[in-house]
């Protein structure tokens, strides 16, 4: 008689086919429909080989969070995602993303006065499953971009792994980077002072889906500065970033 018990069920659902489904039983309906989406997602994306992809044509999601700090190893939570869909360096402002979080816990201060969001509004947004699952099924398996990937990164992979036992798989460009590659005498490559530099008007700092759109408008102007080099696919840029990090 097999044991039915919840770890002998987990146990026979993990010897019968594998460890989503052994994982996914111990969740609700819901719950487990999104991590089998979530890990989907990963493994298709793990299959795609974007190298040889014209920079004309790639097609990349720029995104932005905002947080309750910035170590989610200690306890910090993301409160929202923002993204808008770029084809090359055409901006789809018809395509475009956000989603507030509820964290679980109280917003820092300091944070509410940054980013205008409170525990209240976050009180009544889904939980982290559910935006995470949002937001992947926007960005399918596009090419992500955004400014400071390692914070976004962290983030990313500690939502990841807590709620679907799995690791971020796609590919990810960071602004920042490809700046600080351009233009090595900046003394500065945070967004404010790479905005203020191209010349691109600033508005709603601090908001998820408005950051994502000022870097967009950032990518826009990168993307000019890469044809003057020479650069024409996502492989010739990943090897000149390979040799600037």
């Amino acid at each position: 008689m097999k044991d039915m018990r919840p770890a002998g069920r987990m146990w026979h659902l993990y010897k019968m086919g594998g460890i989503t489904p052994a994982i996914t039983s111990m969740f609700d309906v819901q719950s487990a429909q999104q991590m089998a989406f979530i890990r989907s997602i990963m493994k298709e994306q793990r299959k795609n080989a974007l190298y040889e992809i014209s920079l004309e044509t790639v097609e990349l999601v720029v995104f932005d969070l905002e947080t309750t700090g910035f170590s989610p190893y200690n306890g910090d939570e993301i409160i929202s995602f923002g993204a808008v869909a770029v084809d090359g360096d055409i901006i789809r402002k018809d395509q475009t993303f956000y989603s507030l979080v509820n964290p679980k816990r109280p917003i820092p201060d300091q944070v509410v006065k940054l980013t205008g969001i409170t525990d209240d509004m976050a009180g009544k947004a889904d939980d982290l499953m559910a935006g995470l699952r949002g937001f992947l099924e926007f960005a399918r398996q596009k090419v992500l971009v955004a400014h400071g990937t390692g914070h976004d990164k962290h983030f990313l992979n500690s939502a990841l792994w807590r709620t679907s036992k799995v690791n971020l798989s796609h590919r990810m460009l960071d602004t920042m980077m490809i700046a600080k590659w351009l233009h090595p005498r900046l003394k500065q490559y945070d967004l404010d002072t790479l905005l203020n530099w191209y010349g691109i008007e600033i508005a709603g700092r601090h908001h998820a889906l408005e950051d994502a759109v000022m870097t967009a408008k950032l990518w826009q102007h990168l993307m000019r500065e890469f044809r003057e080099r020479g650069i024409h696919t996502l492989g010739d840029l990943y090897a000149q970033l390979s040799h600037h990090q």
